[in-house]
C-alpha cells in the first residue's frame, strides 16, 4: 500500500505545530511565566526550547521520515537485526492512547464553555454562579459523556476523509483562523485600561521574583516547559515526518514549529495578564483561570460575550488540533500494525476512543470517590501524570539514545536523514553535546518528575 503524503510544507508544518500547541501552552505557560520572574523565565525557556526541545524533534522527524512508519513500526524499519528499539513502539502508542484518554474529556469542556458563550448562558452571573456553573458541568457525566463522543466522532471523522482532503485541510483553516483570533484577542486586552501592569508583570525580567522562588527552581521550570511543550516522545511527530519528502532539512522545519508554538504561548499570556491586571483578579493556573475566572472577566467588559465566544473558539481549536495530529497517529498505528485500511482504523478507534475516555469523564461525577494520586486528586490526573511524567521523557529519551548511540541508528545515519534537503543544517559539532549532554538533561527532567 502507497505511502500517504501530505500536500504542502504549510500543511506540514501546521500540523505539527498543532499538535505541540495545546492547552498547556495557554493555561499553563502564562502562569509558570509570571510566577518565575516574567521575563527572565521567558529567557530561560526559549534557551531550553532551542537546547533540548528542537533537537529531539529532529531525531523524532529523523525517525520517521527515513522510517516511513508511525511509531509503532518506525524502530522496526530501521534498528539492526535482533535489537529491541521497536519495542518503544508500543510504548509510544499506549502514550498517544492515554494522551487521548483525557484530553478528549478537556476538549469538551472547552466545546460546551463555546457554546454556552455563543447563548449567553453567563450573561448576568457573579463569581459564585459562574464556579457553580463549572462545577456543574462536571457533576454531569451525561453532558461530559456528549461532549466528549462529538470531540471524537469529529476527530475521526475528519481522519477517514484521508490525510490531504481531511486532517491537512482541516488543520490549515484551522490554524489560520486560531492565530488570527490570538492575535485580535491580545490586542483587545491589551487595550483596557490597567493592562499594561499585566504586560509588565509578565515581560519584564524580576530578577527579585526569581530570587524568592529560587533560581534553580526557575531553571527547571523552563526546562521543563520547553521541553514538554512541543509533545515529543511518542512519535505524534515523527507520524507527520513519515509523510513528508526529503525537499527540506529537519532543523528549519523543527525551528519554524517551535517558533509558531512558542508564538501562541507567549502571546496568550498577553491575553491572559492584561485581562487578569485590568480586572484586579488572579492569573491563577490551571481549569479555574479558563473556566471561572475568565468567564467573569468577560461579563464585566464590553462585547464580552463575543470575545468570551472567540476566546473559547481559539480554546477548542487549540484542542483539538492536537487531537487530530495524535489521532491519525492512532489510525497510522492500526494501519502499520494490522494492515488495516484507514476506513478500519477509524472505525475500530471510535468504539476505543469513546469507550477509554469515559474513566476520566466518570471521575469527576460517579467515579470521584477514586482519586488515584491522594485526596482531592481525579482519574484525569493519573492518567495526565503518566503521559508527562513518564511517557513522554521515557519516550524522548529512546528516540534521543536511538539517534545518536551506535547501539542504535547512530548519529551518522541520523545527521544525513536530518541534513537532506534544503535549508538550516544540524553541525556535526553538535555530537558531543547531543550524546553525553543531553540524555543528562533529559533524565534529570524525567526523575525530577517523579519526585515532587
Amino acid at each position: 500500500m502507497e505511502r500517504e503524503k501530505l500536500g504542502s510544507r504549510m500543511g506540514f508544518i501546521l500540523l505539527s505545530a498543532g499538535c505541540a500547541i495545546g492547552i498547556g501552552n495557554v493555561w499553563r505557560f502564562p502562569y509558570i511565566a509570571g510566577m518565575y520572574g516574567g521575563g527572565m523565565f521567558v529567557l530561560f525557556y526559549l534557551l531550553f526550547l532551542i537546547a533540548m526541545g528542537v533537537p529531539v524533534m529532529t531525531m523524532e522527524f529523523a525517525v520517521g521520515r527515513a522510517s516511513r512508519k508511525s511509531v509503532i513500526r518506525s524502530f522496526t524499519e530501521l534498528e539492526k537485526p535482533g535489537q529491541k528499539w521497536h519495542l518503544n513502539g508500543y510504548l509510544g502508542m499506549a502514550g498517544n492512547y492515554l494522551l487521548m484518554m483525557f484530553y478528549t474529556t478537556v476538549a469538551g469542556w472547552m466545546l460546551y464553555y463555546f457554546y454556552q458563550m455563543l447563548t449567553g448562558k453567563f450573561t448576568g452571573k457573579d463569581k459564585e454562579q459562574v464556579a457553580g456553573m463549572f462545577q456543574g458541568m462536571l457533576e454531569s457525566p451525561s453532558v461530559l459523556t456528549v461532549v466528549m463522543v462529538i470531540i471524537v466522532a469529529a476527530g475521526i471523522l475528519i481522519c477517514s476523509l484521508g490525510l490531504q482532503k481531511g486532517v491537512e485541510r482541516i488543520t490549515k483553516v484551522m490554524m489560520t483562523l486560531l492565530l488570527f483570533i490570538i492575535v485580535i484577542l491580545a490586542v483587545r486586552s491589551m487595550t483596557l485600561e490597567g493592562g499594561v501592569d499585566g504586560l509588565k508583570f509578565y515581560l519584564l525580567p524580576d530578577v527579585q521574583r526569581m530570587r524568592e522562588v529560587g533560581v534553580l527552581e526557575t531553571i527547571t521550570a523552563a526546562m521543563n516547559q520547553a521541553f514538554f511543550t512541543l509533545s515529543l516522545g511518542i512519535g505524534a511527530m515523527a507520524i507527520f515526518g513519515s509523510y513528508i519528502d526529503k525537499s527540506r532539512t529537519l532543523l528549519g522545519e523543527s525551528v519554524s514549529i517551535a517558533v509558531l508554538d512558542t508564538f501562541v504561548a507567549l502571546v496568550s499570556g498577553l491575553i491572559i495578564f492584561p485581562t487578569c491586571f485590568a480586572f484586579d483578579i488572579s492569573p491563577d493556573m490551571g481549569p479555574s483561570l479558563i473556566f471561572i475566572t475568565l468567564p467573569n472577566i468577560f461579563n464585566h467588559m464590553a462585547g464580552g460575550r463575543v470575545w468570551g465566544t472567540l476566546f473559547f473558539v481559539f480554546m477548542t481549536f487549540a484542542a483539538f488540533s492536537t487531537i487530530l495530529a495524535v489521532f491519525e497517529n492512532i489510525i497510522s498505528c492500526g494501519m502499520d500494525l494490522f494492515h488495516w485500511s484507514r476506513k478500519k482504523s477509524c472505525l475500530v478507534n471510535l468504539a476505543a476512543l469513546i469507550v477509554l475516555s469515559l474513566p476520566c469523564v466518570f471521575g469527576y461525577n460517579i467515579w470521584s470517590a477514586i482519586q488515584p494520586l491522594g485526596a482531592g486528586s481525579t482519574i484525569l490526573d493519573l492518567e495526565d501524570f503518566m503521559v508527562s511524567n513518564v511517557i513522554l521523557p521515557i519516550g524522548s529519551l529512546i528516540y534521543l539514545l536511538f539517534c545518536v548511540t551506535r547501539y542504535g541508528w547512530g548519529f551518522d545515519q541520523y545527521l544525513k536523514e536530518a541534513n537532506t534537503g534544503e535549508g538550516l543544517k544540524m553541525p556535526k559539532g553538535v555530537r558531543f553535546y547531543v550524546t553525553f549532554i543531553l540524555p543528562i538533561l533529559v533524565l534529570f527532567l524525567t526523575i525530577k518528575g517523579w519526585i515532587r
